[in-house]
């Protein structure tokens, strides 16, 4: 089964290399493909290549390590990884999907999602916020890029 991403995805979290759990809002699957392998299929779903977007993050904001990348702009789907992508226990979070976040342990953190469900991951509550920070810089820029276009049309 081939999966897209979606507006109603919130997590993409690696069960084994191989297979992965996706939430979304209301529903989880468990798909027989690696986390990575859903990142370019949508990314290559929605025009792109996972590369491409790992380069757009990097030529916008300067970020080449834990970038967050736009999987489809005109929804803005933005995702960010809680580690480096190549770390195999890599969970990609969609930011649009996150209410509030708080520290649970010196090295775990919790993310209540827009639709009641809590989650707790392996990141510290400061590489949490500044991967949501970097996340929102790009949305925010990405904003501001799009009102600029409209504005000259």
């Amino acid at each position: 089964m081939k999966y897209e991403i979606n507006s109603d995805t919130q997590v993409i979290l690696p069960i084994s290399k191989e297979c992965t759990k996706v939430i979304e809002q209301g529903d989880e699957y468990i798909l027989n493909i690696a986390c990575h392998e859903i990142l370019e299929h949508s990314c290559e779903y929605f025009g792109s290549s996972y590369e491409g977007r790992k380069e757009g993050t990097k030529k916008i904001l300067g970020i080449t390590h834990k970038a967050p990348i736009i999987i489809e702009e005109s929804r803005q789907i933005i995702f960010f990884p809680t580690t480096s992508p190549d770390n195999i226990n890599c969970v990609w979070i969609n930011l649009e999907k996150i209410e509030k976040y708080f520290k649970t342990d010196t090295r775990k953190s919790a993310i209540i999602f827009k639709d009641g469900t809590t989650l707790e991951f392996n990141i510290s509550y400061g590489s949490l916020t500044n991967q949501i920070m970097r996340a929102t810089r790009l949305k925010y820029v990405l904003n501001e890029r799009l009102i600029k276009k409209e504005d000259n049309n």
